[in-house]
């Protein structure tokens, strides 16, 4: 049969469909070419339009159209896709273009930091929880670097009433540390 006249794709003949495909290639192949420069792709692109068209085949309706004109709307969709999906590449690329992409050790080293972190956030929040007479002794003593008998003349307090409350408060965060040892520790010891 020539291409002026061709015969609807056959839904469950492979033999048939192969000669389809041998009847329609060129007629696919042209409008490939006649959008797309670059060989190896409109070979792509036309394979790929003779397997949507064998997968719906069984979508063929002879009074809708010529089986060319459906073949030439898979065409478009296969072509749009591509072309679609080939921008959503490009913009990917350009997005993360520059940008160091993470591998197995910096993945390891984020962890450990996150970790780190929620161990700060845990000891800032017990910190916080903190009544403010212990929590101005401990800021006085850690922060600021002050002595006990300092700390106790700042704040118009004993030196004994000034220990308790720093007692106190290594003793609230020596709760939390337990499961953080050495952030806490290194708090805690700021704090002798």
């Amino acid at each position: 049969m020539s291409a002026e006249h061709p015969t609807a794709p056959p839904t469950r003949d492979p033999a048939g469909f192969a000669a389809f495909y041998e009847q329609q290639f060129d007629t696919v192949l042209g409008f490939v070419t006649r959008r797309v420069d670059n060989a190896p792709l409109a070979a792509d692109l036309t394979a790929d339009i003779f397997v949507a068209a064998l997968e719906g085949a069984h979508t063929y309706d002879a009074r809708r159209g010529a089986p060319v004109a459906w073949l030439y709307g898979i065409s478009r969709n296969v072509i749009h896709a591509h072309f679609h999906g080939a921008a959503r590449e490009r913009q990917a690329v350009a997005r993360i273009s520059g940008r160091r992409l993470l591998d197995d050790q910096d993945v390891s080293a984020i962890e450990a930091r996150i970790d780190a972190d929620r161990a700060a956030r845990e000891l800032a929040s017990a910190h916080a929880a903190l009544s403010d007479p212990l929590r101005q002794v401990l800021d006085l003593i850690v922060v600021d670097r002050l002595t006990i008998r300092e700390v106790a003349q700042a704040l118009g307090i004993s030196s004994a009433t000034a220990r308790v409350r720093l007692h106190r408060a290594r003793k609230a965060l020596r709760a939390v540390g337990r499961t953080h040892v050495t952030t806490c520790e290194t708090l805690l010891e700021a704090a002798q």
